[in-house]
């Protein structure tokens, strides 16, 4: 009996979201709710209870299940669009759905088992960090994990946690598959499984709870490890790097967020030395009009090349090193490219956005830490060059690792 025999009306619960634009719309609806908590989300340090169960009933975690799963199945871009919406309102929201989305690409390659116990709550939530800064040693019927992982965005509420690990056998570290030089591999276990450490205490991205968290001798069963090498199934959802395509949703809502609320400024501001109403200061005009256009370009680049990445792997066949390239770098730019748009925002607006009750100050601070992510780093950008040279990159292109 297959899983979706068993399992499909489990994920067709009542009042649940079926489809892309009724996920959407609810994301769309939750985003003035988030707006709202907001300062509670980032003083916390951490998105609270019933903030959680109000991004997890927009369906969002559930956006990655395939259909014959008896999931939606959104697209690359349906997914961006989701996480988007949910950045509007809160960055730090937005970011852990980002994240926690990932179960269904996760449980792709995982044993049947295991995703049949999975598929008992679609909404399911996955934090960790997929870096293999654990250890795992072989034991009869699975691995005895250890190790402390940093930036596990949304540990807090997660119901799964990854981790990473180097996989030892008799003391010693494994080859890897295909000639690789260890054999690295995901754990995943109940998130009560693991300790977290309160270590986040940062100047953005505060509300995303990315803490460390840590197991000590902790058993976990072969079924419940994987890697990215042998997908269950087939489509786009099941490309080693599926789980990226929806990560430049978070810099664009936030930008998209910050640009609306400054034109809503302009309507009643002047200009200080001239008088003259903020909408006819051609300072003003020109600043909101080059933020418009350099947002809109970088946007319809991560959409663009997201269309085409999603139409390739439809149709069974491997994007171009040319197309991952694309896909990479309209990445890379979306983080740069929102965070300078609000930070000249923030100069247009003046002494006013530097307070901690502006929300500019937040966006701001919140873009800065989202630049700091791997996937936001130079080093990407001289793996994209590489690869188009032929040379040597030195991130792990074009995938790079998100956590």
């Amino acid at each position: 009996m297959t899983v979706t025999e068993t399992l499909s009306p489990a994920v067709g619960a009542e009042q649940a979201p079926t489809s892309a634009e009724e996920i959407l719309a609810r994301a769309r609806a939750a985003a003035p709710l988030l707006r709202g908590r907001s300062e509670e989300i980032a003083r916390t340090r951490r998105l609270p209870d019933d903030v959680v169960q109000l991004v997890r009933d927009t369906g969002v975690f559930r956006i990655g299940m395939p259909k014959e799963w008896g999931g939606p199945e959104l697209t690359f871009a349906q997914q961006t669009e989701v996480i988007e919406a949910l950045s509007y309102g809160d960055s730090a929201a937005g970011w852990c759905a980002m994240i926690g989305m990932d179960t269904w690409i996760y449980a792709g390659y995982l044993d049947e088992l295991v995703v049949k116990e999975m598929l008992a709550n679609p909404d399911a939530i996955t934090a960790g960090l997929i870096f293999p800064v654990g250890r795992a040693d072989r034991v009869p019927g699975g691995y005895r994990v250890n190790g402390r992982w940093p930036f596990g965005s949304g540990v807090t509420h997660a119901d799964w946690v990854v981790g990473g690990c180097v996989v030892h056998s008799d003391g010693e570290p494994e080859p890897g598959p295909g000639g690789a030089p260890v054999n690295w591999r995901l754990m995943l276990a109940r998130r009560e499984d693991f300790e977290t450490v309160d270590t986040w205490h940062t100047t953005g991205l505060a509300g995303s709870g990315s803490m460390d968290y840590q197991a000590t001798d902790l058993f976990v069963p072969e079924e419940r490890s994987f890697d990215f090498t042998n997908p269950r199934g087939s489509g786009p959802l099941s490309a080693p790097d599926a789980f990226l395509g929806n990560v430049p949703g978070v810099p664009l809502g936030v930008a998209r967020a910050a640009l609306d609320h400054v034109r809503e400024l302009a309507a009643d501001r002047v200009e200080r030395a001239t008088g003259t109403p903020w909408s006819d200061s051609y300072r003003v005009q020109t600043t909101i009009g080059q933020a418009e256009m350099e947002l809109s370009a970088a946007r319809y680049a991560v959409y663009g090349t997201l269309h085409e990445l999603w139409s390739r792997l439809e149709e069974g066949k491997q994007p171009t090193p040319d197309e991952q390239v694309s896909s990479a770098l309209a990445r890379v730019n979306a983080f740069r490219t929102a965070r300078s748009v609000v930070s000249r925002l923030s100069d247009l607006v003046g002494t006013a956005s530097i307070y901690q009750t502006s929300p500019l100050d937040r966006w701001l601070r919140d873009l800065h830490t989202m630049c700091q992510h791997i996937l936001a780093q130079e080093q990407i950008v001289q793996s994209a060059g590489a690869h188009l040279l032929g040379g040597t990159p030195q991130a792990p292109f074009p995938l790079g690792l998100k956590g």
